[in-house]
This record gives structure tokens, sequence and C-alpha cells, in this order.
């Protein structure tokens, strides 16, 4: 199903542009969500001294999408995440995290994203381009990403599903802390992956 789809017919001085038509299913997805955190999450990978990667994830988020099917294009999506629930298995690393040679959590205790356009790369890939926030660094941020589908859970929710992932370099957000190996190369790599699995539930209608 295309969630930000748009289409355009060439002009010609003759021709008769024509807006395309709404596809139902699609104009039946619009409303606001709230991300459901216990089917979310919010990951990284990074690599580690030059051999190996740690994955670890964000336990405490929360966020909101507002889906328009009628213009997609006009769709937006906003994420909170707490930057002291980071969790990578090892006690002792979360803790470095949080520190203030990585993220600083008790000074900018969260990490943000507030998009600012969405588009559709074909079929039920898009891409969601907007400002993410690391400590007191705001820079742009596109995440590629594929609409799952929509779904009514036995509760009766309406659910919409999304994953997708990035690619930053910590750097950029002045995360720059490392340690040399005696091998050659650095103990952390500059290149990070986030990654998105988003499950959202649409709000009710408001009763007339």
């Amino acid at each position: 199903m295309a969630l930000f789809n748009r289409k355009s017919t060439a002009a010609t001085p003759t021709a008769v542009i024509e807006a395309p038509a709404v596809d139902p299913a699609l104009a039946a997805l619009t409303g606001a969500y709230t991300i459901d955190p216990a089917h979310s999450s919010i990951g990284f990978t990074v690599r580690h001294a030059m051999v190996t990667n740690v994955r670890g994830s964000f336990g405490e988020h929360e966020g909101t999408l507002t889906l328009d099917g009628t213009d997609p294009a006009s769709s937006s999506a906003t994420i909170d995440v707490k930057i002291a629930s980071v969790d990578t298995g090892i006690g002792d690393r979360d803790g470095h995290l949080v520190s203030g040679d990585f993220f600083d959590a008790e000074k900018f205790p969260l990490m943000t994203f507030r998009s600012t356009r969405a588009e559709q790369l074909g079929g039920d890939a898009y891409r969601i381009t907007g400002d993410l926030t690391i400590k007191d660094v705001t820079r742009p941020l596109s995440i590629d990403l594929e609409f799952n589908g929509s779904a009514t859970d036995v509760y009766g929710n309406e659910r919409v599903g999304f994953e997708g992932s990035a690619d930053i370099l910590r750097s950029d957000w002045g995360l720059t802390w490392n340690a040399a190996l005696e091998t050659g190369g650095v103990m952390v790599s500059d290149k990070v992956k986030l990654t998105f699995d988003i499950s959202a539930i649409k709000a009710a209608a408001p009763q007339a």
C-alpha cells in the first residue's frame, strides 16, 4: 500500500491535469497515532575494537505519527528517547555511555527527532527527513523506512507498522570519545547505524 504516493501528469498546452484518485484504504489510515513502546524498538549498532559489532537499544521512548491519507506528504512524526534507558547488556558500558564522555544524560536527558518531510521511494519504501537532536546539537537526518501495513489487534486497536534505519557519524553530534588500539585503529567506530521498528496505535475518533 502506498503511504506517501504522489502522481503527476506532464503539462502540455492543451493538457488537463487531474488530481490523482485517493486510495480509500490509504485515506482510511488518516489520523493521529501514538507509538506503542511495548511493541516498538529504537536501537543502534556500532563497530567495537575494529573487529565486532555492539548492539544496544533504548528502553524508554515515546512519539507520535500524524498520517494524512489524502495528502501523504503532509504526514509527520516525532520521537523522544530517554538516554538513561540505554541498554547494551553490560552495565559498566551503559554507565559509560550515559556519562559525560558520551551522551551526558544528566545534562541532556533526551534524544529527539522532529520530521520535516516525507516521501515515497517506490512501493512500500519511504524516506522521512527531519531534525535529530543529541546533546545540544541538531542536525538533519533521513530515515529510510518500509511500511509493514496496518491491522486491528485483538483489543480493537488500529495499528500501523514501520521499520527502517539510518547511518550517522556520531562525531557530527559531538560524540567524539575514543581510545587508540595498540594494533592500530580505535575502540569505537564513528559510524553508527540507528534502527527503528515502530508499531503505532490510532487515536480514537472524537465523538460528534
